[in-house]
């Protein structure tokens, strides 16, 4: 009889093997659901739960295991840079690339821009996730984000608040609202969708992520170039553009950067996988 995390976790670890599913995944979502923190589920691993409380904890595991739904949208939450997040079907889930990201713009400010005060834009926000870390971790950014996505935008309103994080969060397509307000920025970061939009991808991501995240034309490059034929309408100088991108787009970022740039200087950056992931973008003018 299944009356303890213990067997719980040995049952469901064992069919997500004969599944093909990850095994980690039902031991972070039943710790998740405990409510409990690490060492408090330890001491009760082989003590007997309610019936009630083992079926609850089934029943989420078999959305993860039966209906393919992602371990961050069946807790509604996930964790970036050290901030829980709520995530849903209307924002991308938080990948652990786009920390790197964060980590190298934080860098990047330090040597361009030292200890100013400066202006910041995330192109895309989703849920708000870079938005609020830089906003989080450097106090000398006034961070703004849009995402065209209202429902995005919500979800992004709602993490700030959780993190008390202060970014002004609009809704708009891509650069348009700032160039109307006539806003500019010493940082423009975006991870905009990049997937082409034939390329496969696993049916957890294509059935439960919003489309409007993850397709980027039929070659990936669609945002990048709306973004930096635009970036200069928004920009103050010197500027730092900062990009995630798919692995295999090292040279066509590069060629878009000095299409619209030529001065600029470009570093294509790896990230823990050794795979050519982000692109920065400095314009001394």
């Amino acid at each position: 009889m299944t009356n303890t995390y213990r067997k719980l976790l040995n049952h469901n670890m064992h069919l997500a093997r004969k599944l093909k599913k990850e095994e980690e995944a039902i031991k972070l979502l039943v710790l998740e659901l405990s409510n409990l923190s690490g060492a408090e589920f330890l001491s009760e691993i082989d003590k007997v739960q309610s019936k009630e409380h083992i079926e609850f904890l089934q029943s989420k595991i078999d959305e993860y295991l039966y209906k393919n739904h992602p371990v961050q949208h069946i807790v509604g939450y996930s964790y970036f840079y050290g901030y829980k997040m709520k995530v849903n079907k209307d924002v991308l889930i938080p990948r652990f690339e786009t920390e790197e990201l964060v980590g190298y713009i934080l860098s990047y400010y330090d040597e361009i821009f030292k200890t100013k005060k400066i202006k910041v834009v995330d192109i895309g926000t989703g849920s708000g996730n870079i938005a609020i870390a830089l906003a989080k971790e450097e106090p000398n950014m006034e961070v703004s984000a849009s995402d065209i996505s209202p429902e995005a935008i919500e979800v992004a309103k709602e993490n700030a608040k959780n993190n008390d994080a202060k970014v002004n969060f609009v809704v708009g397509d891509m650069l348009e609202p700032f160039i109307k307000s006539g806003e500019k920025f010493d940082i423009l970061v975006s991870n905009p969708p990049y997937i082409p939009d034939t390329e496969f991808v696993e049916d957890i991501v294509k059935d439960n992520e919003p489309h409007l995240a993850l397709f980027g034309g039929s070659d990936g490059m669609k945002f990048y170039d709306m973004i930096l034929k635009d970036a200069d309408k928004i920009l103050n100088y010197p500027a730092l553009i900062a990009f995630e991108h798919s692995y295999n787009k090292k040279e066509q970022m590069i060629n878009l950067a000095k299409k619209y740039f030529s001065d600029s200087q470009v570093e294509v950056i790896k990230d823990m996988q050794g795979k050519d992931r982000m692109t920065f973008i400095k314009i001394y003018k």
